[in-house]
């Protein structure tokens, strides 16, 4: 029986009528509408006519996340007094409630791809609505490209909605082709903002880490919370880990506490939602409660003002989730959960002067998530660019071509981006490329049912209880009672029978490593020596792929640690990482690694690293989930990162030459090379060079000064006299440092090369100019007294340091390139007396004073009243007179 009066309630139906009357109309709509309106709710039931008289459509509504698919279904199935299953159902991954009376069907936008790229028509659906579509999740996006082209293309009568609580609606309308926008009026009560700082500073979040000090905090605000306020609490936190260690420190408030998230088994999520029953609730919750659900009775917010969103450090090689400040907006709508239902308050953790400095939305995904499934989604849609999808935000490029790197190395797309056979079916598999080659390729290897359980603990990390040795998580996985290991062994059915239902893979004629039938890294010799362990097998030493006549595909006889470290391996071949002392690893990928201090992986050789994360600052990446492997299964993995060659380089302050195997950034072998390319070592040398310097050279004082003096020359004049600064040299070395620099062979030899022979190949010859050099910026100037004295070059003026008495009748400054001197006048003893560039200005106002000061300490030496009228002298008085 149809719960009417429930419905009537609900302030969307007033705006049912004008979105009805767009979509009739256009065909799209934009509908903004706040929670708890009905938007996910009436909206469906209306447009698929089991509500009022129209008529009856099939509608697909497409969530973000699992448990909001659940909700929602659930939700509207009890508004029609139904169960779900009849006219109302749902499908997530691994779970599919549907009869044949089901007209209305939730689903997750991951699910509505996989649909899409099955049957692009979606025949038999008439409306399709993508909720929640200001999260900016990659899947809705996408989804809402693809439909796009659906209606451009062949059903131009499929009918689309973009619904949110909260989105930039004319980005949206614009997207849809100028689609109208519909907004429905919420009903809301005033929501009280209390500021609740640490009284303490707290370390910024990094990673995955939240400093323990601001969950303290946080706590203890609940706690206050539900001393000042009445009704139920609910607290916003970053993770499933932070939620377990606020509930922990919440043992003994008057409140049942209940945890809140997509890992949450599902009586616990009906329980929430279902509402209190007298006992006064304190809900945990991740972001997934800020727009996806309804949790009744909520008076009172405690906002933690962290978020977790995907990052990729593509130059690394890995991606995760990562705790970031939660945006404004979501401030907004986890605040609008305390007024739902009566005036309520927030109390947020962080200071009011924070606030304005906070990002205004979440990052849209597609601008900073690993976007490997989504090129490959695009390459079977047949747009292996992107380059034509109807998106709000264009891919990055740098993330795609990282992205189609990935899907070449594994077979999914061919040399030109297309998608092959072994594409499409990693792409219906429902898991991240990665993991899709390693359930085929390790299904080949091991059998499909020990695969996957391997990758269903990849696809969601286990807990962090279960520890970071990935072998002995899946032992506690298999043994386990709690949620993790229920979804886990619900996870491992569904891809058993993916694979076997699809077969093994082999028998084919082509390994399942590529798309083109060579198998990875067989050009480089990457198959296992017989007897390595879990890469081993009959002829595994030919090079054979996994899944071809070499390996039975079995699995029999391997111990869960091979079976673990192979698969977990194949998944992220870059991040196979070799020992290298005291809990650390260099992953072939380049990146240093570091496990925990307790962490009994320690003593591994080898390890397929599956989970890690470096820190702000860090120079490694901390490894939170591994296997231990041993080479032969690192080769066979990693082989198409296997190479052997000649390496020259400039380590250590010389040119070190030596012929090198590695995979990636790990060396197999080094050996000294005797004779190597004269490229490759004068490469080498000006890698020297550029690291430590010109210094290498042999440098005089002449050379030094002839540097000099041309560095002034083109600041002063220009061309054609050269520049001399470091970057130019460099950029240019054989224009004046060859032949030596080819002949020369390691440091010693550079050394030998006379710098200043060398500059004077870049000297103007070719125009004459060269010849000039000592009349525009000559090396010395003669005095009045005869001597001939350096100029030093290295300021913005030439110096000229000469005793005062050697100047007696110089009236006017010198001038070098029209540039007069700062003259240094100096004492007898060779100490500074005076500084001048206006020698006429000194010898009328300065003379007297520097002469009344050292005629007395210089006795011997003249010191005229009139220095114009007497002659220079470099001498003392007497030597003048006997000479």
């Amino acid at each position: 029986m149809i719960r009417t009066e429930a419905l009537d309630r609900l302030p969307v139906r007033t705006a049912v009528p004008a979105l009805e009357r767009a979509l009739d109309d256009r065909g799209v709509a934009v509908l903004c509408a706040p929670p708890g309106t009905g938007k996910t709710t009436l909206v469906p039931l209306v447009l698929a006519g089991l509500t009022g008289d129209g008529p009856v459509r099939r509608v697909v509504v497409a969530e973000p996340r699992r448990i909001a698919a659940r909700a929602a279904a659930r939700r509207m199935a009890w508004l029609l007094g139904e169960r779900p299953g009849g006219r109302v159902g749902f499908t997530v991954r691994g779970e599919r409630v549907v009869g044949p009376d089901t007209v209305v069907e939730v689903v997750t936008t991951g699910v509505l791809l996989q649909r899409l790229q099955r049957d692009q028509e979606l025949a038999g659906v008439d409306v399709v609505i993508i909720d929640e579509c200001h999260e900016r999740h990659l899947d809705a996006d996408t989804v809402a490209a693809f439909l796009l082209d659906v209606r451009e293309a062949i059903r131009p009568d499929l009918r689309l909605v973009a619904a949110s609580a909260t989105t930039d609606a004319e980005g949206w309308a614009r997207l849809l082709g100028d689609a109208p926008v519909v907004e429905a009026e919420g009903v809301s009560y005033p929501v009280e903002v209390v500021w609740a700082p640490p009284a303490r500073p707290v370390k910024p979040p990094h990673g995955m880490r939240v400093d323990p000090a601001l969950l303290t905090h946080v706590a203890a605000t609940v706690r206050r919370a539900l001393g000042e306020r009445e009704g139920d609490v609910l607290c916003f936190l970053p993770g499933v880990g932070e939620i377990a260690r606020v509930a922990g420190q919440l043992a003994g408030v008057d409140a049942e506490v209940l945890q809140v998230h997509g890992r949450a088994p599902a009586a616990v999520q009906d329980a929430v939602l279902a509402g209190s029953s007298g006992v006064r609730r304190v809900v945990l919750a991740t972001s997934v409660a800020e727009s996806s659900l309804t949790v009744p009775g909520v008076r009172v917010v405690v906002d933690s003002g962290l978020a977790r969103e995907p990052r990729t450090d593509h130059a690394r090689g890995l991606s995760a989730l990562t705790t970031v400040r939660a945006s404004q907006a979501a401030g907004r709508q986890r605040a609008g959960r305390a007024g739902r239902e009566a005036a309520g308050a927030v109390y947020r953790c962080w200071e009011q002067a924070e606030d304005g400095r906070l990002a205004r939305f979440p990052a849209p995904e597609v601008k900073v998530a690993d976007l490997a499934a989504f090129a490959l989604q695009a390459a079977c849609w047949g747009d292996p660019e992107a380059s034509s999808l109807a998106l709000l935000d264009p891919p990055p490029a740098g993330a795609m071509a990282a992205a189609r790197e990935v899907l070449g190395a594994i077979g999914a797309v061919d040399a030109a981006g297309r998608v092959t056979d072994r594409g499409v079916r990693m792409s219906r598999l429902g898991l991240h490329p990665r993991l899709a080659r390693a359930l085929l390729d390790g299904a080949a290897e091991v059998g499909a049912r020990r695969a996957a359980e391997v990758v269903a603990l990849l696809s969601e990390e286990p807990p962090r209880e279960y520890g970071d040795d990935l072998a002995a998580a899946l032992r506690t996985a298999r043994r386990g009672q709690d949620g993790y290991a229920g979804r886990w062994k619900q996870e491992v059915r569904r891809l058993s029978a993916q694979v076997d239902g699809a077969g093994s893979g082999t028998g084919t004629g082509k390994s399942p490593g590529t798309g083109s039938g060579a198998a990875p890294g067989t050009s480089t010799g990457a198959g296992a020596a017989p007897g390595t362990g879990a890469g081993s097998r009959s002829g595994s030493g030919s090079g054979a792929a996994p899944g071809t006549s070499a390996g039975s595909g079995s699995g029999e006889g391997r111990s869960d640690d091979a079976v673990v470290g192979l698969v977990a391996a194949l998944a992220f071949p870059e991040r196979v990482a070799r020992a290298r002392g005291e809990g650390a690893f260099l992953m072939v990928s380049g990146t240093g690694a570091e496990l925990g201090d307790s962490s009994r992986l320690r003593s591994a050789p080898w390890l397929a690293v599956a989970v890690a994360d470096r820190p702000a600052h860090a120079a490694s990446a901390r490894v939170r989930l591994a296997a231990v492997i041993d080479e032969g299964t690192a080769l066979l993995a990693a082989g198409q990162l296997r190479v052997r060659g000649e390496e020259v380089r400039w380590a250590d302050g010389d040119v070190v030459a030596r012929s090198v195997a590695r995979v990636g950034a790990v060396e197999l072998a080094v050996r000294p090379l005797k004779q190597p390319d004269p490229e490759l070592v004068r490469g080498a040398l000006l890698e020297g060079l550029e690291r430590e310097g010109l210094g290498l050279l042999r440098w005089s004082r002449d050379s030094e000064q002839l540097r000099l003096r041309l560095a002034f020359l083109h600041r002063v004049v220009g061309a054609p006299w050269p520049d001399v600064s470091d970057g130019a040299l460099l950029a240019d070395p054989g224009a004046w440092l060859e032949p030596e620099l080819s002949r020369a062979r390691r440091r010693a030899d550079l050394g030998r090369i006379d710098a200043g022979q060398a500059l004077r190949r870049l000297l103007p010859w070719a125009t004459g100019e060269a010849v000039r050099l000592d009349e525009l910026a000559p090396e010395r100037i003669e005095v009045p007294s005869g001597s001939r004295i350096r100029i030093e070059y290295g300021g913005e003026q030439p110096v000229l340091a000469v005793k005062l008495q050697e100047l007696f009748g110089l009236a006017e400054t010198p001038r070098v390139a029209g540039v007069p001197v700062l003259v240094h006048l100096l004492s007898p003893a060779g100490r500074p007396a005076a500084v001048t560039a206006d020698l006429a200005s000194f010898w009328q106002d300065g003379y007297k004073a520097v002469r009344a000061e050292l005629r007395g300490r210089y006795p011997k030496h003249p010191w005229p009243e009139d220095p114009a009228t007497v002659q220079a002298t470099r001498y003392t008085s007497a030597r003048l007179k006997r000479s």
